[in-house]
């Protein structure tokens, strides 16, 4: 239909939602800023969540995945499922060795690749830097950090969702 735009280019307007919040931890107090910053903008979008944690940016696809198929995520926004959306924290400092490269890229390719595979609105915040001064940077801890960033995009995606939903009906 011409001239038809969905909603959700994150319009900031109200959304029932529920969340998955998959939290890497390995860096302690980055993951609390991104954790900090994400409950914020949750909280100001008057949306829900559960927190799960793993030990590092590697185990965020397989959460991810594990949720999506024990059907508590939406292998599509059709069927009705315990969480709309998920969001993962995580962060991922260069070190010596060329470890970064493949947590990097792995972590990454695998939450994309298992997101669009199943459909899933995600919102992606894990960091890849180089140094704990920039990841503290970017967390931020408030709402104008990576977290709460991560947050308003998988809003948007899931307003998207639904829209392209009414659409097809």
């Amino acid at each position: 239909m011409a001239g038809r735009t969905t909603g959700g280019g994150g319009d900031g307007a109200p959304i029932a939602a529920h969340l998955l919040v998959i939290e890497a931890r390995y860096y302690d107090e980055i993951g609390a800023l991104l954790l900090e910053g994400a409950i914020a903008e949750m909280r100001a979008a008057g949306v829900t969540w559960d927190v799960v944690n793993v030990p590092g940016a590697l185990e965020i696809p397989h959460a991810l995945s594990l949720a999506a198929a024990h059907g508590l995520i939406p292998s599509s926004m059709i069927e009705p499922s315990k969480y709309d959306g998920a969001i993962a924290l995580g962060c991922v400092i260069r070190g010596e060795t060329s470890h970064y490269e493949t947590v990097c890229e792995q972590s990454n390719h695998w939450l994309n690749e298992t997101a669009i595979s199943a459909g899933i609105p995600i919102g992606n915040a894990i960091l890849t830097v180089e140094t704990e001064a920039q990841a503290k940077a970017r967390a931020e801890g408030g709402r104008k950090g990576k977290g709460a960033d991560a947050v308003r995009a998988c809003l948007s995606l899931i307003r998207h969702a639904r829209a392209f939903e009414e659409m097809a009906e």
